[in-house]
């Protein structure tokens, strides 16, 4: 006899344990009714021995009848012992049937409880007929607290009746979305939570309704993730709108670039367009580094410090992120600091040869009245008649020099005080030394203060611009021998230092000394009654506007030391070291 089939191989399990526990059972109806026809069978053939041995009942009648007793009881036989046969096999196949269906009925229990998801029968007039252990666990309730409710349930939210009953009355009228509801319940102990509840009608085999079943999930912790992110999806999109910065994401397809994030300040100026990225992207495609570079937009005539940056999106491509600053207004405003620091430069230059005017007048007199007197002895020679060749060109050589050295005060004068771009170019120390200690000269004689220039070996060239630093030279020994009108000492020196790669100017006076050396730099600041306080701040301008620095400390013999460091210049092979000592 074949065995029935499970609907599922998940179901075996249930259906062995079922079929185990029938086994033995349906086999003893059969076997009792066949041993009580075997016991009926057995006295009637006692019966007919004992008749067959009394000779007083045998008549001819009685052994036909005896016969068809016999004929009868035979058949009777068969047709019983093919009775029991299809009773022993019927009651096999129930015994089968039902083991197959207490497996199916086992599993789903099982399946069932099991589940994570909570679910809940509510028949056509909207009581709980039917709740899963997860439901249970969920809401706190058992299911004999459940199970025949009607509204108000246990797990509704008190105060919030109202809110419940209109979400069972959407899904007792079928018109559940497919997305769900998001309802908020509470345990039995009083803690509450959210859950997710989809709806689906519950038929009967003949297709008609007979209530409604209900999956529950509890997506209190996914909401507040859900939440959080969105909370810090939409503050990270506000400071992204919200920034000065245009920030804009592109990736490059087959069909071009394609612009895939842009903020407010990106659209406000380029649009929805990825032209604006490609606009600043200035050609570096494939070279980008950390470095910003300045790039001019001529769409909206603005200048953009522009930074990029490659990454991955979330898609998985690669994609280019630029970040650009408008700094249009920060360019005009450099543009204007160092128009006006060149105007300051100048007038401070002016400010100073006006102060040197009759020191300068005297120190031209000298060669020009030289070469008068060489001049007027020449004449003298050659009316005495006395006058020889060599005597006329000794005088001649004699004037031409002083004249030659008239020209080199005048021109140095010049270049000074001439408003010129900053040029940066090697130039030797010394020579910036030199032409910076001329101009000092006068003013070092007219106090009676001696000035010495220490210039080690080997010492190599700076890039610097020579009028500039000969200026903050020149400030800084002017401001020294200034400090030392009263003093008793009369040397000031100039000292260089190479520390490669730099080199270091030390400016030593021993004057009064200085109580705050870094003020002397704030603008406006003063230590003299007549100054205005913008010398020492120009100096540190020029100075750091060559990636150098200046500073002041106390001299501990009395005084002050000003140091300020210019970078050395790259070295070329006709560089030779010159070792010179100054002293003016």
């Amino acid at each position: 006899m074949p065995e029935l089939p499970s609907k599922s191989l998940l179901t075996s399990s249930f259906y062995d344990s079922a079929k185990f526990r029938k086994r033995g059972l349906y086999w003893i109806t059969p076997v009792f009714v066949l041993v009580l026809y075997l016991l009926v069978m057995a006295g009637f053939f006692w019966l007919q021995r004992l008749h067959s041995q009394s000779v007083m009942f045998i008549t001819m009648d009685e052994e036909t009848r005896q016969q068809r007793l016999l004929f009868f009881v035979i058949a009777l036989s068969l047709i019983i012992i093919i009775s029991l046969l299809a009773l022993w096999r019927y009651t096999r196949f129930r015994s089968h049937a039902e083991a197959a269906l207490q497996a199916e009925t086992s599993f789903r229990r099982a399946m069932e409880n099991s589940m994570s998801t909570g679910m809940r029968v509510l028949d056509m007039q909207g009581r709980i007929a039917y709740v899963n252990p997860a439901f249970c666990r969920m809401m706190g309730w058992n299911e004999a607290d459940l199970l025949g409710k009607s509204t108000p349930f246990p797990y509704w939210v008190p105060g919030r009746y109202d809110e419940h009953q209109r979400t069972l009355d959407i899904l007792m009228s079928g018109k559940t979305p497919s997305t769900g509801l998001e309802v908020e319940a509470q345990r039995r102990d009083g803690s509450r939570f959210t859950s997710r509840m989809y709806v689906s009608a519950l038929r009967d085999p003949n297709g008609e309704q007979i209530g409604w079943m209900t999956s529950m999930t509890d997506i209190t912790e996914p909401k507040r993730v859900r939440e959080a992110l969105a909370a810090a999806h939409e503050r990270f999109m506000t400071v992204l709108e919200g920034l000065d910065d245009a920030i804009s994401v592109v990736a490059d397809t087959v069909n071009g670039r394609e612009l895939l994030f842009a903020n407010r300040t990106y659209r406000r100026l380029f649009g929805s367009q990825p032209q604006g990225h490609a606009e600043l992207l200035a050609g570096r495609r494939g070279r980008f580094t950390e470095d910003s570079i300045e790039q001019y937009a001529p769409s909206v005539n603005s200048w953009f410090e522009v930074q990029h940056r490659m990454l991955v999106w979330t898609d998985g491509r690669r994609v280019r992120l630029q970040v650009a600053r408008d700094i249009t207004e920060r360019r005009k405003h450099e543009e204007e600091s160092r128009n006006q620091q060149e105007k300051i430069q100048l007038t401070s230059r002016l400010t100073t040869m006006g102060e040197m005017a009759s020191s300068l007048a005297h120190e031209l007199n000298q060669p020009l009245t030289a070469i008068a007197n060489y001049n007027m002895a020449a004449v003298a020679m050659l009316k005495s008649g006395r006058a020889t060749n060599e005597s006329l060109l000794s005088a001649l050589e004699k004037a031409a020099n002083q004249a030659e050295r008239a020209g080199k005060i005048v021109s140095r004068i010049r270049e000074f005080v001439k408003r010129s771009e900053p040029r940066r170019q090697r130039v030797p120390v010394e020579e910036i030394v030199e032409h910076a200690l001329d101009f000092a000269e006068i003013d070092a004689r007219k106090r009676q203060i001696r000035i010495e220039a220490i210039i080690p070996d080997h010492v190599p060239h700076v890039l610097a611009d020579p009028i500039l630093i000969e200026q903050v030279l020149l400030n800084l020994v002017k401001n020294g021998l200034e400090a030392m009108n009263h003093s008793e000492h009369d040397l000031l020196t100039v000292e260089i230092k190479q520390q490669n790669p730099l080199v270091e100017f030390v400016v030593t006076d021993r004057g009064h000394g200085i109580q705050e050396p870094e003020r002397l730099f704030e603008p406006f600041f003063s230590t003299k009654s007549e100054g205005l306080g913008m010398g020492l701040n120009i100096c540190r301008t020029i100075i750091e506007s060559h990636h150098g620095r200046l500073w002041a400390q106390a001299n501990p013999d009395g005084g002050t030391l000003f140091h300020f460091t210019l970078p050395c210049a790259p070295q070329e092979p006709n560089d030779t070291p010159i070792k010179e000592e100054l002293t003016v």
